[in-house]
């Protein structure tokens, strides 16, 4: 919903001026097409506002927030609006670094498009509501730190 709505932002804002850009230039964003899909999408590089994005969408899945950190250092696009890529397995992309061979087609039929931000970031949770955090257990070292140290503190503060 949220592409559908930032594509119709933007051919508005084409075809009438800049009344409906002003939402998307005011959290940094620009429209790029995608080489995936041809389909118009929304990049972002200001890590801040995708970390806003990604902590009011991971509210209740926190780890998810820890793990976007570990796998992509809260990241979806370079500097030039190119989606970013693992950096040990090409197939695994964006900001939760979904891995296309195992999940591309399964995300479509589910209507997520994980090349977008939204498409990613919804899918990863769907993946952790039916896996846990098991497809992401590659980055555990790092995100368990975390996640071990908030276990302690939440059984710390009911004692």
């Amino acid at each position: 919903m949220i592409e559908l709505t930032t594509t119709l932002a933007f051919i508005l804002s084409s075809m009438y001026g800049t009344s409906g850009a002003a939402v998307i230039e005011s959290v940094d964003v620009q429209p790029i097409i995608s080489t995936s899909t041809d389909a118009l999408i929304t990049v972002t590089t200001d890590r801040k506002a995708l970390e806003k994005y990604l902590r009011e969408n991971y509210a209740d899945t926190p780890i998810l927030l820890e793990i976007a950190k570990c796998e992509s250092t809260i990241t979806h696009y370079d500097k030039n609006g190119v989606l970013i890529r693992g950096r040990v397995n090409k197939a695994d992309v964006g900001v939760m670094q979904i891995n296309e061979k195992y999940h591309l087609e399964d995300s479509k039929k589910l209507g997520f498009d994980i090349h977008t931000v939204e498409g990613n970031v919804g899918y990863a949770k769907y993946l952790y509501s039916k896996m846990g955090s098991s497809p992401w257990s590659a980055s555990s070292p790092c995100w368990g730190k975390t996640l071990a140290a908030t276990n302690e503190n939440v059984v710390l503060a009911k004692n």
